[in-house]
């Protein structure tokens, strides 16, 4: 398989952080998204970012900003959704995402997703163990561009969550350690945030 093209979530509303852009947050030197970008992008054939409203607040990033194709914010499967049509403009067989919020993600991400893969599963999320349960982490994930008429269709009968759309098509699972720290830790509130930037500047 070619690189994929690398999608990186940033549409939510960050309620709980008060609204505004979580990966704009600084970690003490870096933002969170820049963190991001430099993880994700050697993994990838080229990188966009999913956001929504005014595109001009991450012009520092040199990245072109793709909104949500359906309105009204119908979650993270509208982001792949619109990775999935930018990639087919490329053409690029797959995504790979990520979250905007997430400064530990792993530096293997495409290449576990990818080996994860199987006939009749075209789909690989990574997941976490905690104790005896396997933990999904839906918004990491590699997704054939194939599939996104079928994805259309199914946002715009009301579908918003992704592992009820991903178990339709057959999904791989790639586990990852749990760390710590955690890889896919990500900052939701300001007590996540300082959390965050000890754990970056200790092991920076």
């Amino acid at each position: 398989m070619s690189k994929p093209l690398g999608v990186i979530l940033a549409g939510g509303l960050a309620r709980r952080m008060g609204g505004g852009d979580k990966g704009l947050l600084d970690l003490g030197g870096q933002t969170i998204l820049g963190e991001v970008i430099a993880r994700l992008a050697p993994q990838c054939a080229g990188l966009v970012l999913n956001a929504n409203g005014q595109t001009g607040r991450f012009s520092g990033f040199g990245l072109p900003v793709i909104p949500d194709g359906i309105p009204g914010f119908p979650g993270p499967l509208a982001g792949v959704l619109a990775g999935m049509e930018r990639a087919a403009d490329l053409g690029l067989s797959h995504i790979l995402t990520a979250a905007a919020d997430t400064p530990f993600m792993p530096r293997d991400l495409g290449a576990r997703l990818s080996a994860a893969l199987s006939p009749g599963r075209p789909i690989a999320l990574a997941a976490t163990r905690e104790g005896e349960r396997l933990i999904r982490q839906p918004v990491f994930g590699l997704w054939p561009v194939a599939l996104r008429g079928d994805l259309r269709q199914a946002i715009e009968g009301g579908l918003s969550k992704i592992v009820l759309w991903t178990d339709r098509h057959g999904t791989a699972l790639a586990e990852f350690d749990p760390g710590p720290p955690h890889p896919f830790f990500n900052v939701n509130t300001p007590e996540d945030l300082a959390e965050a930037r000890a754990i970056w500047q200790k092991n920076d």
